[in-house]
Formats: C-alpha cells, sequence, structure tokens
C-alpha cells in the first residue's frame, strides 16, 4: 500500500474512531430501557431529527449508486428519480411527520410501527403486528445488504482488495456499533454524518466543474453522447458481455439514444410514493421530542436533500465527461464519486471525502438493523410470542435479532457485481407499498378498518414481488417500477374492503377524531 492510500486509510479510521466514541458515549442510556434503545425516548431536537432521517434514508446509493445511473446512462432516470425523490420527502414530512408523531403517542405510546399500526386498530391477535414485522424484516435484510455492498465497493477499490473479506468487516463494524448505542447513538451519528455527506458531494462537484474546465465545457461534451442530456431520452451504452465496448477513437461508443415517454416518467417518480412506507424515515418522525418541531425540521430537511440529489446526479455527469473510459460496466460506473475524490484531492481530504460514503453506509445500515431488530423483539418476541418477557428479555433479543439480520444481509451481498441501485430499488418497492398505503389510510381516514389494512399489506407487499418476478419482465407497458401498481393496488384494496366490512369500534373513531382535532 502506497503513502496515499495510507492517508486515506488513517483519515477513514479517525472517522470511525469518532463513530465508535459516539456508540460508547450513548451506550449507558440505551442500555436503561428498550424505549431509549429503540427510539430514543421520544427526544430528538429538529436537526438531529432531519438530518437522521434524511441521512440514514439516502444512504450509500446517494454517493454511489445514483451518480452510478447517470454516468451509465445519462439524465433521464436519475433526475427524474430525484425529482419524485423531492417531491415525496416534502409530502412526508408536510402530511404525515405531524400527525404520526401525535398518534403513535395517543395510540398506546407505540415506539415502533408494527406497535402502532397494531395499536392503531385496537388488535386482540397481532395479525397487523405480525405481518408488519415479518416485512420489515424482509426488506430491511435487503436493504442492509445494498450497504454491505457499497461498503465491500469502496474499500476494495480504494485498497485493491478482495470484496468479500473488506465487506464483511465492515459490516462487523456496523453491527457493533448498533449493538452497543441503539437508538441514540444512531441518529446522533446521523446528524453528523449527513453534514459530512453534503460536504464531500458539494466539494466533488465544484472540484469536478473546475477540473473539467466550466459548466459550459461539461454541457458541450456530455452533448456528444446520444440521449445523455436528454429528459425524454436515454444514453444507451453499446456492450459486448456487460462491458461497455471501445471505438477506434478510444471513446466509449453508444447505441442511438433510447426513447424515455410519459409512462417511464411516471413510473421514475413513483419513487417518491414510497417514503409514506419507510420505517426509518417514520420512525424519526415519531421520535422528535414535540410535534411543534416539525416544520423547522421540515425545512432543515428539504435544503438538505434538495443539495444532495441535485450534486450526485451533477457527479455522474461530470464524471462521464471527465473519466469515460474508466468505468466500463453498469456495476463499476457506481465507482465514479470514488474515482472522482480519490483523482481530485490530496490523500488526506480524499480520506476525508470517502468517509462521506462510509457515513452514508453507516448512517442506513444500522437504522436498517435496528428497526428490523425492534420489529421482532417488540412486535413478535414480546407481542406475540412471550407477552410477559421483560424488557431486559427484549433488549436482549432486540441484540440477538440485529446479529441474524446481519448475517443474512451479508449473505444476500456476497455478489461483489450487484448493482447498489437496483438493490435499493426493491426494497424501497416493498416498504413503499406494503406501509406506505395503510400509514395514509391509517392517519387520514376514519373509516379505515382493520381488515382492510391485512388486505392492503398483503396486497401490496406480494404485488412487489409479483410485478417484479413475473410482470415487469414481460417488458414493454409493462416495464414499470414495481412500486406504482403495487401501491395503487393496496390502496384501492384498503378502500374496497374497508367500505364491505363493519366500520371501526367507537373507541377506534374516537381516538382517531382525538388526534385530528389536536392539530386545529
Amino acid at each position: 500500500m502506497d503513502a496515499g492510500k495510507i492517508q486515506i486509510l488513517v483519515a477513514m479510521v479517525l472517522y470511525i474512531g469518532v463513530v465508535v466514541g459516539i456508540g460508547v458515549y450513548y451506550a449507558k442510556r440505551a442500555n436503561e430501557s428498550s424505549d431509549n434503545y429503540l427510539i430514543g425516548g421520544r427526544s430528538l431536537g429538529p436537526w438531529v431529527t432531519a438530518m437522521g432521517a434524511e441521512a440514514s434514508d439516502m444512504s450509500g446509493w446517494l454517493l454511489m449508486g445514483l451518480p452510478g445511473v447517470a454516468y451509465w446512462s445519462g439524465l433521464s432516470d436519475a433526475v427524474w428519480t430525484a425529482i419524485g425523490l423531492g417531491i415525496g420527502t416534502y409530502l412526508n414530512w408536510l402530511l404525515v411527520a405531524k400527525r404520526l408523531r401525535r398518534y403513535s403517542h395517543e395510540a398506546g405510546d407505540a415506539i415502533t410501527i408494527p406497535d402502532f399500526l397494531s395499536n392503531r386498530f385496537k388488535e386482540n391477535k397481532k395479525i397487523i403486528m405480525t405481518i408488519a414485522a415479518l416485512f420489515i424484516l424482509i426488506f430491511f435484510s435487503v436493504y442492509a445488504a445494498s450497504c454491505f455492498v457499497t461498503v465491500g465497493k469502496l474499500f476494495s477499490t480504494l485498497f485493491d482488495t478482495s470484496y468479500v473479506s473488506v465487506m464483511i468487516i465492515g459490516a462487523l463494524f456496523v453491527v457493533f456499533y448498533t449493538y452497543i448505542g441503539g437508538f441514540l447513538a444512531e441518529s446522533a451519528s446521523d446528524f453528523m454524518q449527513g453534514i459530512v455527506m453534503i460536504i464531500a458531494l458539494t466539494a466533488v462537484v465544484i472540484t469536478g466543474i473546475s477540473h473539467a474546465g466550466g459548466i459550459s465545457s461539461v454541457v458541450e461534451n456530455a452533448r456528444q453522447i446520444p440521449g445523455f442530456l436528454d429528459f425524454f431520452g436515454i444514453a444507451q451504452p453499446q456492450v459486448a458481455d456487460g462491458v461497455q465496448q471501445i471505438g477506434e477513437n478510444g471513446m466509449p461508443l453508444f447505441k442511438e439514444a433510447g426513447s424515455y415517454g410519459f409512462l417511464t416518467v411516471l413510473s421514475t417518480l413513483s419513487w417518491g410514493l414510497g417514503y409514506f412506507g419507510m420505517p426509518h424515515v417514520l420512525l424519526k418522525f415519531m421520535a422528535i421530542n414535540h410535534s411543534d418541531n416539525i416544520k423547522q425540521s421540515r425545512r432543515i430537511a428539504m435544503i438538505w436533500v434538495v443539495i444532495s440529489l441535485t450534486a450526485a446526479v451533477f457527479i455522474g455527469v461530470i464524471g462521464r465527461v471527465l473519466f469515460p473510459t474508466e468505468l466500463l460496466t453498469q456495476s463499476a460506473s457506481e465507482n465514479i464519486f470514488i474515482l472522482m475524490s480519490t483523482s481530485f484531492f490530496i490523500p488526506v481530504f480524499a480520506g476525508i471525502i470517502m468517509a462521506g460514503i462510509l457515513a452514508a453506509t453507516i448512517s442506513s445500515s444500522d437504522s436498517y438493523l435496528l428497526i428490523a431488530a425492534s420489529a421482532f423483539s417488540k412486535s413478535i418476541y414480546q407481542g406475540i410470542l412471550k407477552k410477559e418477557a421483560s424488557d431486559k428479555e427484549v433488549l436482549k433479543v432486540s441484540r440477538i435479532t440485529l446479529l441474524v439480520i446481519a448475517i443474512v444481509a451479508m449473505i444476500i451481498a456476497l455478489d461483489e457485481n450487484s448493482i447498489i441501485f437496483q438493490v435499493v430499488s426493491f426494497a424501497w418497492a416493498g416498504f413503499g407499498a406494503t406501509f406506505g398505503p395503510i400509514m395514509l389510510f391509517s392517519l387520514f381516514w376514519k373509516r379505515t378498518t382493520r381488515t382492510g389494512a391485512i388486505a392492503g399489506m398483503l396486497s401490496g407487499g406480494g404485488m412487489v414481488f409479483f410485478w417484479k418476478l413475473v410482470i415487469r419482465p414481460m417488458g414493454g407497458i409493462f416495464n414499470i417500477y414495481e412500486l406504482l401498481p403495487a401501491f395503487i393496488l393496496s390502496c384501492i384494496v384498503i378502500y374496497v374492503v374497508s367500505l364491505n366490512t363493519q366500520e371501526p369500534s367507537k373507541e377506534i373513531q374516537d381516538e382517531f377524531d382525538r388526534v385530528a382535532h389536536s392539530e386545529v
């Protein structure tokens, strides 16, 4: 390992040391109770809530996946995804955040999403709780795997080491950190990591534009690629065995621009629907210290999201102009942020920039592992299997579950050719369609019934698998992101089933009215 790489490694290790320090600092409070470990005692301030929600949400795909999409196929896919995410972020904060904070407290002081949904419908037999917990376990295992893939790609690319080895080492670090510190450590580090991420993105964009000769030079060169800067077209690399071919002039070859019609745009924008069902974001809403702080958090979150998404897309575009032949597979294209950082900056500063990727990965994977663990320990173990379980037992089971989920995620992440963006998109669709519709109906429609909720969750989550594996491969008009049809189906099922089943009890309706009227 040369001196430059050693400096990069030292900077990253120092960063990791700070993160571990945060975990140790909060370990005592985390061990006081499962409430502290899983939701921080509802004590988050507006800044930590905002930065924590967005940093844990965006994860490594913001610094690797999204720039990789822009590098490989141009603006359209990346920009419409970013626009959908921006709109979804705003609407989630505007519509869901305050009401969920109040309703989760009113509904038995719920501290997990399965708890809230179960308490919302006053379940005796915990069917909703079980379904919600199982879907969380499934999709967060996939989500955590995407984070471990990011860690593996980062370190194997930087230090020319075995992908599997460094992926496992990185995953073990995340597990250790989350294991000792819980929700408070995760939220505090997310705040710090959100700052690191936005600085890293901004620094790479500004430096990249400078190296490319200015924005006008970037645009002029990118226009030479058919469809690369089109909003209703898409660049199509000419590949053989998955590798982009190089022409006689030494430049990468592209086919004619592909079409990017209205249906595709609508499909891509539907990424925004996923926000209504993201447990790691919704949990931050539930954990804020007071619902009156939601407005300030929303403003902070939106500024962060707009800057970060814009920068991530531009990194892909600038990277294609500056390094047209360096990354010749779709999987490799997700390393453009790493390539630009190590090319532009002195090793120590590049190490800090690389810590931005590590920050994004840690801030997401710790959230995913913690929420999945809480889904089992609180919702299934204490809620169903052993109702008399003590708080210490729940805490112990949470940590054991965390380890098991991490092992499953590591197994999923063993394939180093995994495309982060695609892994994330499936888990995102799963959460969005399973929890998004029922969350909206639960918060805003008093007539929603328990049977409707169960049917909606099963149909939404099931359709994600069916559309992804059976319908979408048919292509043509069926090549739609699985979140959109699954979300629509779930909404229809909840509405129709609720209208055709006995209306909720007076107790449930009175509780709904109390929450609604508290906002007036």
